[in-house]
């Protein structure tokens, strides 16, 4: 049961999104959309009280309890990013606005990037264990959460390695080709720095 909702929550979210983007841009009716994409959290409320009964009513914790608590860490944290990026793209596509800004490529912007992006999957990982860990409590039997603790240590694995990869970001930041850095020099010179 909790697996099928992790899947119709993730549906939901990309068709709450679709829909309130086009109603926004196509229609041009704002509070509508406003009231669709608010819509969005409440998929998460509902996951996280469906696995909060799944397991009150006796289900022994595992692995889709994990899964639904590393979803929901994952939306609080990089939810409203991807609204936020998606609705610039459809502004840009639908409404005339200006394209949206793409991420630095090279050098110290990119890994102050990267690490922005390392620390939003700092935020799901610990939503997630702190749900996780709500859910231990809960259940109360240190032989039945097993699996429970397994997806707190997938958590941290996940923020380590994440955390590597910026780190490499910062220690080798990948540098600008050359004609690009010359333009660059150039722009420079004729503005007078």
């Amino acid at each position: 049961m909790i697996v099928g909702l992790i899947v119709a929550c993730e549906a939901g979210f990309w068709v709450l999104l679709a829909a309130g983007l086009a109603v926004r841009y196509l229609l041009r009716w704002r509070r509508t959309s406003v009231a669709l994409l608010l819509g969005e959290p409440l998929l998460e409320v509902v996951l996280f009280v469906a696995t909060a009964v799944d397991l009150k009513n006796g289900a022994a914790p595992g692995w889709e309890h994990g899964l639904a608590a590393l979803y929901i860490g994952f939306t609080v944290a990089y939810g409203h990013r991807t609204i936020r990026l998606l609705d610039g793209h459809a502004a840009h596509r639908l409404a005339g606005a200006p394209r949206p800004p793409k991420p630095p490529r090279y050098g110290m912007p990119r890994a102050r990037h990267e690490g922005r992006l390392w620390l939003r999957t700092v935020l799901a990982a610990a939503v997630a264990a702190a749900l996780l860990q709500a859910a231990v409590w809960y259940v109360g039997d240190p032989d039945a959460v097993g699996p429970l603790r397994s997806w707190q240590w997938t958590a941290l694995r996940i923020t380590v390695i994440h955390g590597l990869i910026a780190l490499t970001y910062l220690l080798w930041p990948k540098k600008a080709p050359a004609a690009a850095a010359t333009r660059s020099e150039e722009g420079r010179t004729l503005s007078g720095r």
